[in-house]
């Protein structure tokens, strides 16, 4: 087991002396430091000279007219801005707890978006005081500080998460605009669907085994060739609005095209689907079932993902 160190037992710098360090490590001069900080240019050199004689070694040299930090002070202030960074989480965090009752549920942006959105209104909490705030980003919170919201997110990540629970697996299958389908009705055809206009998911080197194109028509039985998308699009709900705009088919997830499936915005072209690697998540820190609005919620959340689970 891995002892945490205590801030008792180091002998740590003054406070506004970190902080004039890393105002000047942000902003890349003395002049920018102290507009930061709200003081003078000779208060913030006056506190860099402070940290340099309790450190007991030089972090800053002067580069002609300019001031630098050394290579070992550009090492330091990643550390110490990650502190700073932390230190503002944990005062987030306090103030969120302040506001009580309200539901905070960050998420992937399209799991939000196309998922979770068109499904809020069924949710009912016993006590209507609180409101229910959707944060979509692809940034994960830190999972040292879960206890303010939910954390709706996809694959191995959730096991950062003090605690994680799976929703459901999704699957993948081509749909398109009815449009689309009119002015290309061999699309139905896995094999012509090859040649025609496609649009792309890219979701970035974290998540290196999503299904694409190439392996839908694999398992499609299509003969490998080269796939040309016309658009490829990191999110995925930008992805399905160009293909409601009829600008190609796009291998879309169950669970995000279900609402335009239903107003007939979007039509599957193909019985055949592919599963998703990994499921989605909900994650989760201890404190935050302790209140009975939350632990509605994840109840609530639940019985919902069944559809797709």
């Amino acid at each position: 087991m891995t002892n945490k160190v205590k801030s008792a037992d180091l002998n740590l710098p003054p406070l506004r002396a970190l902080q004039a360090f890393e105002a000047f490590g942000r902003t890349g001069s003395v002049n920018g430091a102290g507009q930061s900080l709200n003081v003078t240019p000779g208060a913030v050199s006056q506190q860099l000279k402070a940290l340099e004689d309790f450190v007991g070694m030089t972090l800053i040299l002067k580069d002609g007219r300019r001031a630098v930090l050394t290579p070992e002070a550009e090492a330091y202030h990643a550390l110490v801005e990650q502190g700073f960074e932390k230190l503002a989480a944990a005062q987030a965090y306090l103030a969120q707890q302040k506001e009580g009752s309200d539901l905070i549920i960050s998420g992937l942006p399209t799991v939000l978006l196309k998922w979770l959105n068109p499904l809020l209104h069924r949710f009912q909490p016993s006590s209507g005081d609180g409101v229910i705030k959707l944060e979509a980003t692809h940034n994960e919170p830190d999972p040292d500080l879960p206890g303010q919201m939910f954390r709706l997110t996809y694959g191995a990540v959730s096991q950062s998460f003090p605690h994680s629970r799976p929703l459901f697996t999704d699957r993948c299958f081509p749909v398109c605009s009815p449009e689309y389908l009119e002015r290309y009705p061999q699309a139905r055809d896995p094999v012509e669907l090859a040649g025609l206009p496609l649009i792309g998911i890219d979701w970035g080197a974290s998540y290196p085994t999503v299904p694409g194109w190439e392996d839908w028509f694999a398992a499609s039985g299509v003969p490998p060739g080269e796939i040309k998308p016309v658009e490829v699009h990191s999110l995925s709900g930008l992805a399905l609005e160009s293909a409601v705009a009829g600008k190609g088919a796009v291998l879309a997830q169950a669970s995000f095209a279900k609402l335009d499936l239903e107003l007939g915005r979007l039509i599957r072209v193909s019985d055949d689907d592919l599963p998703m690697p990994e499921p989605y998540f909900v994650c989760w820190g201890q404190r935050m079932v302790e209140k009975p609005t939350s632990k509605e919620f994840l109840d609530w959340l639940h019985a919902e993902a069944r559809e797709f689970g």
